[in-house]
């Protein structure tokens, strides 16, 4: 073989190798599939808030959630939901639902049932059902997986308008952070540390402080397998915004399946 034909032919490797890249990371994961998906879920993204007429404003925003089930359940984190309203005031659990290109309906909600050690809430609303989405069986899922998380990361200030954010499910971690020494240990972590210990998703995906509740699911299928509860964050909480860790994490689908069942 001469040195032009061997030339040609290295030249071909690299080619096809490069090409073969190029198929590799522009694969539909992150294209066509999941803009369909997103299209798809966002109908069963909704705000969590409380409505008071005499308050100003007076809807205030808590978090997302997701609806499941036949479409009049909402799922979200237990800590989005507040443990007391303003009865007297008239204040009420709400649900802001989208409707198309309308503006957004809201529904007044009421908790069936929760979950505090695994931070969950389910809330039941009236009228119309809504896009229901489905919940995976989250003891399938390896680390190094793909999903897609949609929500509401910095409220409603901008309007009602689903955001999503997509990562790797970095680790499968115990939920309990270790203290790096003894003094660090106090009664409530030592509380934490003596009650039966479960695991959490660790995600590379940021998520900010209104992202709490937000659906995770499979970029292609829409299929749900854990839900945003947590994000570490350095300082107050509004720092979140301009100073996000890139840590996320997730409590796994089959907390929300057991939630399901004690309605």
């Amino acid at each position: 073989m001469n040195i032009k034909m061997l030339s040609n032919t290295r030249a071909g490797f690299i080619s096809n190798s490069l090409l073969c890249l190029w198929c590799f990371f522009a694969s539909p994961l992150w294209g066509e599939d999941l803009s369909r998906t997103i299209e798809a879920v966002k109908p069963s993204i909704v705000g969590i808030g409380t409505f008071q007429k005499t308050r100003s404003p007076s809807l205030n925003f808590m978090g997302t959630g997701f609806v499941v089930g036949d479409g009049s359940l909402v799922v979200t984190n237990a800590h989005v939901v507040p443990t007391v309203l303003d009865v007297d005031g008239m204040e009420s659990l709400v649900v802001i639902a989208a409707r198309g290109a309308k503006e957004p309906e809201i529904r007044t909600a009421v908790r069936v049932a929760l979950d505090k050690e695994h931070d969950l809430a389910l809330l039941k609303i009236g009228g119309e059902a809504l896009p229901a989405m489905k919940i995976g069986d989250s003891e399938t899922v390896r680390e190094g997986r793909m999903f897609a998380f949609t929500g509401f990361p910095i409220g409603m200030i901008l309007g009602f308008h689903p955001v999503t954010h997509r990562g790797m499910l970095s680790s499968i971690t115990p939920v309990v952070l270790p203290a790096l020494n003894s003094k660090q240990l106090d009664v409530k972590a030592l509380a934490q540390l003596q009650k039966s210990a479960y695991t959490v998703f660790q995600l590379d995906g940021t998520a900010y402080p209104g992202n709490s509740g937000s659906p995770v699911y499979d970029p292609e299928t829409g299929m749900v397998y854990g839900i945003i509860n947590m994000v570490f964050v350095k300082g107050v909480k509004e720092s979140a915004l301009s100073h996000p860790s890139g840590i996320t994490y997730a409590i796994p689908s089959k907390y929300v399946r057991e939630l399901l069942q004690r309605k």
